[in-house]
């Protein structure tokens, strides 16, 4: 293992898309508050035919608030579920705002994620049901970037993926790597800039995630010897701060010059 360090101490989610589902003259009120804060969102009203119209948007993969009752939700979707790791994240709201409810995809989908986001909105309660609610996510950041690339570069990419996972950097432990950018400077200097640990990582120890990466480049791997080093050196990176296996939260996204990806473990 290869690691490089500097001397520093260490989503909501907040999807695309998302159908807001409101049954009642008070949840629609709610809707239209949670639409104000949510740019894209879009507001169903009492949408018919109901159980039509909703199983559509699920089927096309829309993140879905319910502001309206469990059971609802649930005899709805059932028809058409068809895995944690394919259905979209859908939260349930009671009318009043008090309680956010990840149904659905809570924890492989986001749905946990970006249920704290949404209570943090409307300062209520989140409920959460899976195992994982009850141990602490652990966040890391990885990147890769061709040499040379500028630290505002670096920066910039690293605060739009933050903000597309819904996370603050106070919630990132480290900022990861492959070993071959342990002397790049705009890495080295983003870290310190941030007050985080700098950690790189041998191609063995990246290949070991190899079978969780969104996408594969054959160019990376010609080049540098692993298939993608953001979402490989995030979810390598996560999994030695726990100990535990990580997750994606943001696959690979890119500026010209960098990637940049987000991956979570759990202590336990």
């Amino acid at each position: 293992m290869s690691q490089s360090t500097s001397n520093t101490e260490p989503q909501a989610t907040k999807p695309a898309g998302v159908r807001i589902i409101a049954l009642t003259d008070a949840g629609q009120q709610l809707g239209l508050r949670l639409c104000a804060a949510m740019p894209g969102a879009e507001l169903w009203f009492k949408p018919a035919p109901f159980a039509a119209k909703v199983q559509q948007a699920f089927r096309q993969g829309d993140p879905l608030i319910f502001i309206c009752a469990t059971g609802i939700v649930v005899r709805t979707l059932a028809p058409v579920l068809v895995s944690k790791r394919e259905d979209p994240p859908v939260l349930v709201l009671d009318e009043l705002g008090q309680f956010v409810i990840p149904l659905l995809s809570g924890h492989e989908g986001g749905a946990n994620e970006w249920g704290r986001h949404v209570a943090g909105l409307l300062e209520a309660q989140l409920v959460m049901t899976t195992a994982n609610a009850y141990l602490a996510p652990v966040y890391a950041v990885g990147m890769g970037c061709e040499r040379h690339c500028s630290v505002d570069e670096l920066s910039a990419l690293l605060d739009e993926c933050l903000q597309r996972a819904g996370l603050s950097i106070s919630e990132v432990a480290s900022i990861d790597s492959i070993d071959l950018k342990a002397d790049e400077a705009g890495l080295v200097e983003l870290a310190a800039r941030l007050q985080k640990p700098f950690r790189t990582w041998s191609v063995s120890n990246l290949h070991t995630v190899e079978a969780q990466l969104s996408t594969r480049s054959d160019y990376v791997f010609r080049t540098v010897g692993v298939y993608g080093v953001a979402e490989s050196a995030a979810l390598f990176g996560a999994g030695q701060l726990t100990g535990h296996s990580a997750e994606l939260l943001l696959t690979k996204q890119k500026s010209r010059r960098a990637t940049c990806a987000i991956a979570r473990s759990y202590r336990i």
